[in-house]
């Protein structure tokens, strides 16, 4: 694989995790309460927070394109598993959540699952 390729694989992963935090933010500053589906749907459509995670996730999702069709399926998707590594390393930075050590446990297996996925690939 090169680093090209892995490149666009991290920023592909790396919009997505950027889009969930901006997704939560955007969501918690709307009172849902009582309030119908259709009435907080436009809410949240017309969110800017929630807007600019549903454009990241569409970037991401162009370059996630690209990557897919230079990869076996096989090799690209195990990287998706890093988004759970940068969406719970946001959510612990930027928006104050708390992480146990079994929550860090699990993202280190990620991690290493991802390291031999990339050494197999040719």
């Amino acid at each position: 694989m090169t680093g090209g390729l892995m490149a666009l694989i991290l920023a592909s992963v790396g919009l997505s995790a950027v889009a969930q935090m901006l997704l939560k933010i955007g969501v918690g500053q709307i009172a849902d309460r009582g309030a119908g589906v259709v009435s907080v749907m436009t809410s949240y459509l017309l969110n800017p927070y929630v807007f600019g995670g549903l454009a990241l996730y569409g970037l991401g999702a162009m370059l996630w394109l690209f990557v897919l069709a230079r990869l076996p399926l096989t090799a690209a998707y195990p990287f998706v598993g890093l988004g759970f590594i940068m969406t719970m390393a946001l959510g612990w930075g930027l928006l104050g959540e708390s992480v146990s050590l079994t929550r860090i446990a699990g993202t280190v297996l990620i991690a290493m699952g991802c390291v031999l996925v990339a050494r197999s690939v040719g």
